[in-house]
């Protein structure tokens, strides 16, 4: 499976935290991320990731495309519902992208937390299907 990770700058460790707690799942697929939160993922749990621009300089778009293509089948996003974002329309285009091709999302640790268990069950693997 080809995972993506984002993270909202005030989620960033959050993520880092939850790649440690799963990185024995996380190893075992493909894992992209944009630039910041792909280097301190990669820095401690030393995970191999592709990584992008950060967010801000086109990242998170450059992940859109991706979807768009159908080449993503999960999508981690940890997102900062408190803080207004001058990039927020970014993310509403990676959210519908996710929808209009059923994408798997997560927004927050909870979420990441059902599709990473989904993901170990083999829930997902319908995306092999639908990716071929």
């Amino acid at each position: 499976m080809n995972i993506a990770l984002i993270a909202h700058d005030a989620k960033k460790e959050l993520m880092v935290q939850f790649c440690i707690a799963y990185c024995g799942i996380l190893s075992r697929h493909n894992l992209c991320a944009t630039g910041s939160t792909g280097k301190m993922v990669a820095e401690a749990t030393g995970l191999e990731i592709t990584r992008f621009l950060s967010g801000s300089q086109g990242g998170d778009q450059q992940i859109a495309a991706r979807i768009a293509l159908n080449e993503i089948d999960m999508l981690i996003f940890l997102r900062d519902p408190l803080k207004p974002k001058p990039h927020e329309p970014n993310d509403m285009q990676i959210l519908r992208l996710c929808d209009v091709h059923n994408i798997p999302v997560a927004t927050n640790i909870a979420t990441g937390e059902v599709l990473i268990h989904g993901l170990e069950r083999g829930d997902l693997d319908w995306r092999n299907i639908v990716r071929s």
